[in-house]
């Protein structure tokens, strides 16, 4: 494990911020398997902030402490503004997404586009922080388009670090700006593990999170032996019991036992309901499918997992509203302990 400052290892283990994945109702069932874990919203724009619905875009539950808030944009003063807006909801940390490819981003000149003007990023990054007391961070990728060279990426960070950013979420990819689906980008471009490993190195003052395709607790072990913290995609959306013991494992909480999968069922009910009450779910509030679409991997792995999701995604039974699908859904694959 890491021999830096162990104070800055409470993001050692972290889940991405994931358009269209990891909105309020997902973070709130990922702090069902795990407590400490440190959680990330979708992206939000600053335009969406500044100029749309604020409590739409920035409402959470207490629950999902520590979260970050992700923006994207590219103008200093806009950043600083939806920075401080961040704050006064309540969240923990801002990021700024140095690192989606997607062609809307681009359009908008800010995620991985922003990775070729560093002191743009730096002139960012020192607006948020002279607007809150809370870190500012940067999750970007390793290079752009045919960029590969590991000192692309060093200046980058050494540029950006000097603006005041301590904490760096290196996506482990180049960003193909022309050609390249997100998706794609995320398969794509090789994996070079090694630039964050290098990173780590060369800024033993900083906390460098390393992302890309890790799946497993024995590839987190690994990659803590040379980074400050470990950054789970798509694997912790899919399969997220994976995290259940990442509280004893990580953070120490030898004292709390993790969930059941059963308990993490019966403890999202209360919720669900809450959730339910407050916006209807008459076809123009709350759609139950919205809290459950992100519950339908929490069986990956265990036998019966498929009848489970194909309760959960009975169409009929969700526009009923009924909460009652997942106990049903449960009873389906009983008996089960774990």
């Amino acid at each position: 494990m890491s021999t830096k400052n162990p104070l800055i290892n409470k993001r050692l283990v972290s889940v991405a911020p994931m358009m269209d994945w990891t909105d309020r109702h997902c973070r709130v069932f990922h702090r069902q398997i795990t407590r400490h874990t440190w959680l990330y919203t979708e992206m939000v724009t600053t335009g969406a902030l500044l100029h749309g619905d604020v409590p739409r875009h920035l409402d959470f539950s207490d629950i999902e402490h520590p979260v970050a808030l992700q923006l994207g944009g590219s103008e200093p003063a806009d950043l600083a503004k939806s920075a401080k807006l961040g704050q006064e909801w309540g969240y923990d940390e801002i990021n700024l997404n140095c690192g989606c490819p997607s062609e809307r981003v681009q359009k908008g000149a800010f995620g991985a586009c922003l990775m070729a003007e560093a002191e743009l990023v730096a002139d960012c990054v020192k607006a948020m922080r002279d607007a809150v007391s809370i870190d500012v961070t940067v999750k970007h990728r390793i290079g752009i388009d045919k960029t590969e060279s590991y000192e692309f990426v060093r200046d980058f960070v050494g540029t950006v670090a000097q603006a005041g950013c301590q904490t760096f979420i290196v996506h482990a990819r180049n960003a193909i700006l022309k050609g390249l689906s997100p998706k794609e980008n995320r398969e794509i471009p090789p994996l070079k593990y090694e630039y964050a490993y290098q990173l780590a190195r060369d800024f033993p003052e900083l906390e460098i999170i390393i992302n890309g395709a890790i799946k497993t607790t024995e590839e987190i072990d690994f990659h803590l032996q040379y980074v400050d913290g470990v950054m789970l995609g798509r694997e912790a959306y899919h399969n997220p019991y994976l995290m259940a013991d990442f509280d004893s494992r990580y953070y120490g909480a030898a004292d709390a036992a993790p969930k059941t999968r059963v308990e993490v069922i019966e403890a999202m009910l209360p919720y669900i309901r809450q959730q339910l009450a407050l916006h209807g779910h008459d076809g123009k509030g709350l759609r139950l499918n919205s809290i459950t679409r992100h519950m339908l991997g929490l069986m990956a792995g265990v036998p019966g997992a498929k009848s489970f999701r194909q309760a959960l995604s009975d169409s009929k039974r969700l526009a009923l509203g009924d909460p009652r699908l997942l106990t049903d859904a449960l009873a389906n694959m009983q008996p089960l302990a774990a």
